[in-house]
């Protein structure tokens, strides 16, 4: 049990007429005492400076106090040792530099002494009756501590206060930053950002810590950049001529030199919207989740000649074949090689290589065995590439529902496919 020791003005006051002409009186609330009928006590007045005064106002607790010429605090409400006594015996006593009231009615004029350290002991007094220490009322409360007990008023009404102004402070400060850091790029230096975005799939927080701009702003970038390339990029015809295909047909090809495109469907995962009638557009049997199917087409040498839009997952890939412009680019001499399940021979009005398979059949012909090892071979690569793209970062979450985001997607699938293929 910890002593708690206190300081208390045991000397009753006296009430004597002072022989100035000047009354003072003291300001603390509850405070009776005036200088007309008490020598004994000293009035200081409020100090000039502006954060020792506040502590004063605080620790009086008159928030709203009018300070005057002749507002007064007596002696009471300080501790001696902040008390100077004069030398000559006609002098005034005066206060110690930053000293503040601390002694009033509701502290009962005391003040508890600093509580020990670490390694101090402070022994348990002997109780006077053993009995009554062992077993004592219900309604004693023994304090065996003050690590936990209330602060004074006065101290937290200055803390409210400090934190007031340390608020107001930090609040000016970002203010003033967030004016000041705001900052635009110049066009290359947006184009820059844009690529990286692209190139190594950085996020766009770590964008903006790079650049010195804010989050939002890389978001913006990306989504201006984005439209404004789908808009200039998406219109470049990327189709290549009959004749130039042929004349870099490789040798792999010799047995079907009239391939002009290798077609592949691929499958992206998107978010699962919320209305039902939606689920089942965008979900795909064969993926089991919703997505957003697309149609790549590649030429026998590899260069991307053909990404269409992207659509349903519920949709067919005969139907992608139908509605995404392919059938326009295809000529009766031309040859396309697919994979087994694109069963669109009865919409193109060219010839089309395919892994054959049994149609009900018993038995395929010799020269479909021979054949459709060949096709599959061939038509890997296109698989091959739709893959390598797939592993960069832009794709490992779900893609946003969203018109923009979906235009976005379709011009990184367009220009990955472009960089991939050629490199």
């Amino acid at each position: 049990l910890l002593a708690v020791t206190t300081m208390k003005r045991t000397q009753k006051i006296k009430y004597l007429r002072a022989t100035g002409t000047t009354t003072e009186f003291c300001c603390v609330p509850l405070c009776p005492v005036s200088s007309r009928c008490n020598k004994f006590l000293s009035f200081f007045s409020f100090p000039a400076d502006e954060d020792l005064r506040k502590q004063w106002i605080v620790a009086i607790r008159r928030a709203n106090l009018e300070i005057k010429g002749h507002t007064r605090v007596c002696s009471r409400h300080f501790k001696p040792e902040d008390i100077k006594e004069p030398e000559k015996e006609m002098g005034r006593r005066r206060l110690k530099k930053g000293s503040v009231p601390a002694l009033f009615e509701w502290n009962n004029f005391s003040l508890p002494l600093p509580p020990p350290g670490v390694w101090e002991t402070s022994k348990r007094p002997p109780p006077e009756d053993i009995e009554e220490a062992a077993n004592p009322p219900a309604n004693v409360y023994i304090k065996e501590h003050d690590y936990a007990s209330a602060p004074d008023p006065a101290v937290v009404d200055l803390v409210l206060e400090e934190n007031d102004a340390l608020r107001e402070e930090r609040g000016t400060a970002i203010n003033s930053a967030s004016s000041t850091q705001t900052q635009t790029l110049q066009p290359i230096d947006e184009f820059f950002l844009f690529l990286n975005y692209m190139a190594l799939g950085s996020k766009q927080q770590d964008l903006a810590d790079r650049y010195g701009v804010h989050e939002s702003t890389v978001s913006w970038i990306i989504t201006a950049w984005t439209n404004f390339l789908f808009t200039v990029l998406g219109s470049i015809r990327i189709w290549i001529p009959e004749d130039q295909i042929h004349s870099s047909l490789p040798a792999d090809f010799k047995d079907y030199p009239d391939t002009t495109v290798i077609l592949d469907c691929t499958e992206l995962r998107c978010q699962c919207p919320s209305s039902p009638v939606l689920q089942s557009e965008v979900f795909s049997s064969y993926k089991s989740h919703c997505t957003l199917k697309g149609l790549i087409g590649i030429a026998p040498h590899g260069a991307v000649t053909f990404v269409s839009g992207l659509y349903a997952g519920s949709i067919s890939d005969k139907q992608i074949t139908c509605e995404s412009g392919l059938l326009t680019l295809l000529k009766p001499g031309m040859a396309v090689m697919v994979y087994r399940g694109l069963l669109i021979d009865d919409i193109v009005p060219c010839k089309v290589y395919r892994p054959t398979f049994f149609f009900g059949r018993s038995q395929m012909s010799a020269g479909e065995v021979r054949g459709t090892p060949a096709i599959t071979r061939l038509g890997v690569h296109v698989e091959s590439l739709i893959r390598r793209v797939k592993e960069h970062k832009l794709f490992d979450s779900e893609i946003s529902l969203g018109s923009d985001l979906i235009n976005s997607l379709l011009l990184k699938t367009r220009i990955f496919f472009f960089y991939k293929g050629v490199n």
